[in-house]
């Protein structure tokens, strides 16, 4: 049976959440609820290192030099998007090492897209506009999110996000307009990126096991097919723009729904790839300790010199 103090932070935290107030690390709030944000934020901030990876292997081969200082600014946004997510997540009380642990145990899971291989040049400009286009509309509701770190990180991430959504539709639109060989590498791209894109707003609400506790609370604002909905009608009119063939056939404008319908995703591939049997989850993991294991020198020479600070500090207090 709970005791009256208890029974009262519960009612005090519902009311915020009711009243649109932020939960800040300081406040009470369910266990539950920080799990909640702690699996959902490291998700995120995972997403972002791992999505890194597909991108840095083009650095090498982009194009043109424009291309390449673009692309080398957009993956070092991606890397300040995990700090912020990161340092959003560790204020619930978890350390950045059982974090990154985590990820590399396979406990935590980052977003499905990123365990697939970026094969072309145009693989670049369809993750730029469809992964990063389907991220902005998952994220832009996250800027209303209950938990006041998480939200106020989202600001930032979203504006560039959406320098990163129109630089992959760039390269899209150079493509499609170029030659026949450069426009079907745009379609082939889009068709393969395609289906990932939709799969990365989770499963349907009804099969969500988090979704609709999210939603009570706050953390999520709308639900994974809404917003899965709200990205295939405002891309739909982006690749009529760029002149390529649906990628889906069974694409309609549904007049009577006021939006387009679409055929079902493949949610055994879903589940396949989310639980560690995608082309390159061995492959983007495996990368990730390496890198992890190879910058062991900065956090230990960190360490050692907060060490030395704190003995300076303790010596001068002494005397």
């Amino acid at each position: 049976m709970q005791t009256v103090e208890p029974l009262l932070q519960e009612a005090e935290f519902d009311q915020k959440i009711l009243d649109e107030q932020k939960i800040e690390p300081r406040d009470w709030m369910p266990e539950a609820y920080r799990k909640n944000l702690i699996r959902q934020m490291s998700q995120h901030a995972h997403s972002e290192v791992i999505g890194m990876q597909p991108e840095g292997n083009w650095i090498t081969r982009a194009p043109t030099l424009r291309r390449k200082a673009v692309l080398l600014a957009k993956i070092q946004d991606e890397a300040g998007h995990g700090l912020y997510l990161y340092s959003a997540t560790e204020t619930l009380g978890c350390t950045r090492s059982e974090l990154i642990e985590a990820l590399q145990t396979g406990k935590a899971k980052y977003a499905s897209i990123f365990n697939y291989p970026a094969l072309t040049w145009a693989d670049v400009g369809a993750t730029g506009w469809l992964v990063d286009g389907a991220a902005i509309v998952n994220q832009i509701a996250l800027q209303r999110t209950s938990y006041g770190p998480y939200a106020r990180a989202m600001v930032r991430i979203c504006k560039e996000e959406s320098f990163h959504q129109r630089q992959g539709y760039e390269i899209m639109f150079a493509l499609a307009k170029g030659s026949p060989q450069q426009k079907q590498m745009a379609q082939d791209a889009m068709n393969r990126i395609w289906w990932p894109s939709l799969m990365m707003f989770g499963p349907h609400d009804a099969d969500s096991a988090h979704s609709s506790q999210s939603m009570k609370w706050k953390i999520k604002r709308q639900s994974n097919d809404f917003l899965r909905q709200k990205f295939i009608d405002q891309t739909i009119p982006q690749i009529k723009v760029l002149g390529l063939d649906m990628p889906d056939p069974e694409i309609r404008w549904n007049k009577k729904r006021g939006h387009y319908d679409h055929g079902e995703i493949n949610w055994d591939e879903f589940y396949q790839v989310i639980n560690g049997q995608g082309p390159c989850n061995h492959q983007r993991i495996k990368h990730h300790k390496r890198a992890h294991d190879e910058g062991e020198w900065v956090r230990e020479a960190v360490r050692n010199y907060r060490e030395k600070q704190n003995r300076r500090e303790n010596s001068t207090m002494k005397k």
